[in-house]
């Protein structure tokens, strides 16, 4: 199945990795604030919501998200409030200490890996680029589900390498971000843009 439509998806989806978004905000927000477990279990949880999209877009649920403008308001709406809930979060706890120590190492891995895994899924944007995008490079006689898995693997594989970048950039600096003013600034820079994204996300049109 590697043929032209995947290396044309590819190139496409590696410029779309790589554009700053909720996704990339998350993944620092949780490496600044628990460490580089937290950012890994972020990114993660960021990269099953995709395979959920790509299921669900294969077996026709998305388009019938993509039909319905009631369906697709309500997840978008929630999706927004998400976005600003947690934004609103960073910001309320910035000025306290979070070290592994007093969350608790496993504690902030399963909250940053459900983090993701929420932000992703609860984008209406992500069920509807599946939809829409997906479809233009799989022809008439691929196996629908098994090539939509494989272009979301290649897109995972991506925003693997990209995500996993910023928390590898993140831990190399870890002297320097565990200053605990350092953390309290970027983590109401993080706030204030999460809050940003979800209202964004709550007024786009489709």
């Amino acid at each position: 199945m590697i043929d032209s439509q995947v290396i044309a998806f590819t190139l496409i989806a590696a410029v779309l990795a790589v554009t700053p978004g909720a996704d990339t905000m998350l993944v620092m927000k949780n490496s600044i604030r628990s460490g580089s477990s937290a950012g890994w279990a972020t990114t993660f949880g960021i990269l099953g919501g995709t395979v959920v999209h790509a299921v669900i877009s294969a077996i026709g649920i998305s388009a019938i998200v993509a039909q319905s403008e009631i369906l697709f308001q309500i997840i978008k709406a929630l999706g927004a409030l998400y976005l600003v809930w947690l934004g609103f979060q960073t910001l309320r706890t910035a000025s306290r200490q979070h070290t592994k120590e007093s969350i608790g190492k496993n504690n902030a891995n399963r909250g940053a890996l459900l983090e993701g895994l929420l932000t992703n899924v609860l984008n209406p944007k992500v069920a509807i680029f599946y939809v829409a995008f997906l479809p233009q490079f799989i022809s008439a006689d691929d196996p629908v589900l098994a090539k939509s898995l494989l272009l979301a693997s290649i897109h995972n594989a991506l925003s693997l390498l990209w995500l996993g970048f910023l928390v590898l950039v993140i831990s190399s600096g870890k002297k320097w971000v565990q200053k605990q003013q350092v953390q309290e600034w970027l983590s109401k820079i993080s706030g204030v843009i999460l809050i940003g994204l979800g209202i964004r996300l709550a007024l786009e049109s489709r």
